[in-house]
């Protein structure tokens, strides 16, 4: 469940089992063991979360106790040992702290792994012609509004040999694309005693690997630094992209949230990006409704966005959530207000970014092809548009892996289509 952060976790879950003799199948019904890895970064997450656990608790051999069912992620790490007396129907809880454990809690489950066998072994990651690779985890901003230090834990950098390998085992095993994530990507190397920094961490994987595209998520403002930027414009393999959650536009807003920045502030640095690496895609994320927010509040941010400085915006309406800090603050905003402004922005970031992507139609790009449609329909990646959140661009040729020179003939809103 969650984030593309757990997608990686529960990935490394399932190469531990694989390695240690176990077999990873695709009927849930069929398992002599279930782990859920659960997400409970907001309150919609949990309940999403719980779905997915009961639903799995209702396998039959799971039921009748054949099959232990195990809770894995963030809901054990946040809820601790009080998890444990609501979920009577799971066996074991691992938080993610514990996830590197997982055989061990399975072989106490069920035993040591039968002898392998190669049949009916099957890659529950799927075929993807993008990876994802954590550099980090943790982090140390606590936002006031974030559970994120809760579940996972104080900053810490992953060493650059284990994301070097990380990345060349996905390429190996068919990546064309490595999308580098973390909570806070821009901290990374600030607690290693190297002296490293992403910029130069992006510059030696992009060198290493010059035919696979390198892309960096999830960059807070204060990480966007002038070396960065020269590594994207320098190499022509990281995707001019970046992925910068300013979360709202308002200082006295920001000050709430425990964050820095204003309107002026952001449009600043968007003009520095932009001067740096022309052409670049920008991309961010948006909080409607936060404690406090006053109408002149979000009318300050309803007109950043309506100034079409980003190419996709993603808004959420607040979740209130129960130890941050944010939970206690007056001037809570009523669901309904939330839900109306969250709508909004959203019809406002449709008006100013469609535009933007239109510009793109007559200008011709590299394209990742990622396969076909149930219809048929060949579609891919332009290095402007991240899996899972962009859209895609619809093409006529080539085969899956492949990278096409492709003309944007047509735009629909996000999605694009190329000859």
């Amino acid at each position: 469940m969650g984030c593309a952060k757990n997608e990686v976790d529960s990935a490394a879950m399932a190469r531990r089992l694989s390695a240690a003799g176990y077999q990873i199948v695709e009927d849930a019904s069929a398992a002599d063991a279930v782990i859920v890895n659960t997400c409970s970064f907001i309150q919609a997450a949990t309940e999403e979360s719980i779905d997915a656990i009961f639903e799995a608790a209702a396998l039959p051999k799971v039921e009748a106790g054949a099959a232990p069912l195990i809770v894995a992620g963030c809901m054990p790490a946040r809820y601790g040992e009080d998890l444990a007396c609501e979920l009577a129907e799971a066996r074991a809880f691992v938080p993610c702290s514990r996830e590197d454990d997982i055989v061990a809690i399975v072989e106490g489950l069920v035993g040591p792994a039968p002898e392998r066998s190669a049949a009916g072994v099957a890659d529950t990651t799927g075929s993807r012609s993008f990876a994802y690779v954590k550099i980090s985890d943790g982090c140390d901003r606590l936002c006031s509004y974030c559970t994120i230090p809760f579940i996972r834990g104080r900053y810490h950098s992953f060493a650059f040999e284990q994301i070097a390998a990380d990345v060349a085992r996905e390429i190996a095993e068919g990546a064309h694309e490595i999308v580098l994530i973390a909570q806070d990507t821009g901290r990374w190397g600030a607690d290693l005693p190297e002296g490293r920094d992403l910029a130069w961490l992006v510059d030696q994987l992009a060198k290493a690997h010059p035919d696979t595209w390198f892309r960096v998520m999830y960059l807070q403002p204060e990480g966007i630094t002038d070396e960065l930027l020269a590594v994207m414009a320098a190499r022509e393999n990281v995707c001019s992209y970046l992925d910068i959650p300013l979360q709202h536009v308002s200082a006295p807003v920001l000050r709430a949230m425990n964050r820095a920045g204003s309107a002026e502030k952001f449009r600043d640095l968007i003009e520095r990006i932009e001067a740096a690496v022309p052409g670049i895609t920008l991309r961010t994320t948006l909080i409607a409704g936060f404690p406090g927010e006053t109408e002149e509040q979000f009318e300050e941010l309803l007109e950043f966005v309506s100034e079409g400085l980003f190419h996709y915006i993603g808004v959420f309406p607040y979740s209130r959530e129960e130890g941050t800090a944010a939970f206690d603050l007056p001037d809570q905003v009523d669901e309904d207000e939330k839900a109306e402004r969250a709508q909004i922005l959203r019809d406002a970031a449709d008006a100013a970014c469609g535009p933007r992507i239109a510009e793109r139609i007559g200008q011709t790009m590299p394209v990742l092809v990622e396969g076909t449609e149930e219809d048929g329909q060949l579609f891919g990646r332009a290095q402007c548009q991240a899996p899972d959140v962009d859209g895609v661009t619809y093409i006529h040729h080539g085969e899956p892996g492949d990278i096409v020179q492709t003309t944007i003939i047509d735009t629909l809103l996000y999605e694009m289509e190329g000859d």
